[in-house]
This record gives structure tokens, C-alpha cells and sequence, in this order.
């Protein structure tokens, strides 16, 4: 058959919940198209269903997740770097249909995301040195405070940084041992549920990242509002829907990180690898040795 006449295989893309590729539940999809209107691509049309769903996946995954050592984790966020890296053209040509880039502008931020997975790659066992430590305290005990992970973290990504702002608001949340529900762009998800592929086939267990895409508002309601979800990035949100989120995300008291300018071509500092984490506080007697009361 002459190659001209050979029909192309049309990249079906899908949500990823609990490790798997479900399509939305309720069988939606809606047209994504590049920055000159040209149709890249079908995407899932998520539902409220498919929302919570999402949530009792991270849910589940969430005690294995914040109960791996450090280490490990870094571990297998680098290797995620490595697929990343080994799908470099990939994503670049996503990213250019995605933010109307030049090939080599697109590249470029594709190398920049995979570095910024790199560099939460390696801040997963370090972070409990610069946050955590003994606390001097009046009387014979050791008071030591540690970071935990907050739990399930709803994340609305950033509309205009598909690729690279997506990496920077889902590492790090992942990386100190949370769960996450990641709502993609709205106009370009397709860089996000390209990186659910990644994940699937690195070392992430099922249901620590879980990639929805729709209509944001509509996705990012149920998540705000529901009980088992403990924290909300808003960073995708734009002023009137975040303000919807924030009031529907107080009813269960859940951290929230409003949105705020980023560049986030810049290097990021901690702030949000400590966004979702709590401190626990031990208080520990240190004991006395001999008669002369003397401690260790």
C-alpha cells in the first residue's frame, strides 16, 4: 500500500485514576485545539463522578506514599525524570501544539520541566532537615518536631503553563508525601495526561497522582467541597473561581494555597515543597543517670 494512502493511528488519550485509564465516566469528551484553532485532539470531559473517584484513589495510595522512606521516594520521582527524558520529543511537540511555541522554545521548556523534576527528585530526603530539627526546651526532654505530609491534595494547574507549570505545582506536593487529584488546563491538558503515561510505566504507585481533565470549574467544585480531600492548590484558578473554591474548601478546614503570579521558568524555592506539610512535635524525657542526676 502506498504510504501516502495509510490512514494515521489517532492518539486516544484518557484520565488516569488509581493507576489505570478509565475514560470519563460519564462517556464526554470535548475538541482541543492549538493555539490557531487546529484540533490536536479528543480529551476526556470529566465528570463530578469521576472526581471522587479520584479521591478515594488517593486516599488509598496516600498511606503507602507518606509511609515510603524519603529516599525512596526521591528514588522513583527520578525515575520518572529518566521516562521523561526518554519521551523528550514527545512532549516538545505537545507543548508547542499546547502553548503555540517554536519547536525549539517548546524543547526548551521541556528540558526546563524535566529539571525541575530533577531537582524535587532530590529535595524529598533533605527537606526534613531544613524544616524539622530539636527544639531547645526548659527540663530534661528531647523535643523534636519532624514534617508529615497534609494528605490528599486537590491541585487546579496553571492554564498557561501546561507542561512546566504542572511539574512545578504536582512534584513537590508528591514528593514530601502527599497524594494528588490534578485538574489539567482546561484549553491544553494534553502535555498533563501525557505525563499520566509516564507515570504508569516509572515506579509511582496507582492512585498517588490522578490526572483529570474537563472543565475546570466543574471539577475543581466537587474536589473543593469534598470531606476527604485535606488541601487545595489553587494556582490554575482564576479570581472569581478561587474565591468559589476557598468557601467551599473551608467547610472541612482545608489548607489552601490561593493563587499568585509565578514565573515559573524561575528556580523555585521550598515554599511549596512545605504548602502541604504539618509539623509533629515529640516531647521525650531524656532520663537521669547516677545519683548526681545528671542527663543525657
Amino acid at each position: 500500500m502506498n504510504a501516502v494512502d495509510r490512514l494515521n493511528v489517532l492518539k486516544t488519550y484518557k484520565l488516569y485514576v488509581g493507576g489505570k485509564f478509565p475514560r470519563s465516566e460519564s462517556g464526554r469528551v470535548y475538541e482541543v485545539t492549538d493555539s490557531k484553532g487546529k484540533w490536536l485532539a479528543n480529551a476526556p470531559l470529566s465528570s463530578r463522578k469521576d472526581a471522587r473517584d479520584a479521591v478515594v484513589a488517593a486516599r488509598k495510595a496516600f498511606g503507602g506514599w507518606s509511609g515510603a522512606t524519603a529516599y525512596n521516594r526521591g528514588q522513583v520521582l527520578y525515575r520518572v525524570a529518566e521516562m521523561l527524558e526518554g519521551r523528550r520529543d514527545q512532549f516538545t511537540r505537545e507543548v508547542a501544539g499546547a502553548e503555540g511555541l517554536s519547536k525549539s522554545k517548546a524543547a526548551a521548556v521541556v528540558d526546563a520541566t524535566i529539571d525541575r523534576w530533577v531537582w524535587y527528585a532530590g529535595w524529598t530526603d533533605k527537606i526534613a532537615q531544613v524544616v524539622g530539627g530539636g527544639n531547645p526546651v526548659a527540663g530534661p526532654f528531647f523535643n523534636l518536631s519532624s514534617p508529615e505530609p497534609t494528605g490528599v491534595v486537590a491541585i487546579v494547574a496553571p492554564q498557561e503553563s501546561s507542561f512546566l507549570g504542572l511539574v512545578s505545582v504536582l512534584a513537590p506536593v508528591i514528593a514530601t508525601g502527599n497524594t494528588a487529584i490534578v485538574v489539567a488546563s482546561e484549553n491544553s491538558p494534553l502535555p498533563a495526561l501525557s505525563l499520566a503515561e509516564v507515570l504508569a510505566t516509572s515506579d509511582v504507585p496507582g492512585g498517588v497522582v490522578n490526572v483529570l481533565s474537563g472543565r475546570t470549574a466543574e471539577i475543581a467544585t466537587p474536589l473543593a467541597a469534598h470531606q476527604d480531600v485535606n488541601a487545595i492548590d489553587l494556582a490554575g484558578a482564576d479570581e472569581v473561581l478561587a474565591k468559589e473554591l476557598e468557601i467551599a474548601a473551608a467547610d472541612n478546614l482545608k489548607r489552601v494555597l490561593r493563587p499568585q503570579p509565578v514565573d515559573y521558568a524561575e528556580t523555585p524555592g521550598i515554599d511549596r515543597l512545605t504548602a502541604f506539610l504539618e509539623t509533629k512535635t515529640v516531647w521525650h524525657p531524656t532520663g537521669s543517670l547516677g545519683a548526681s542526676g545528671s542527663s543525657y
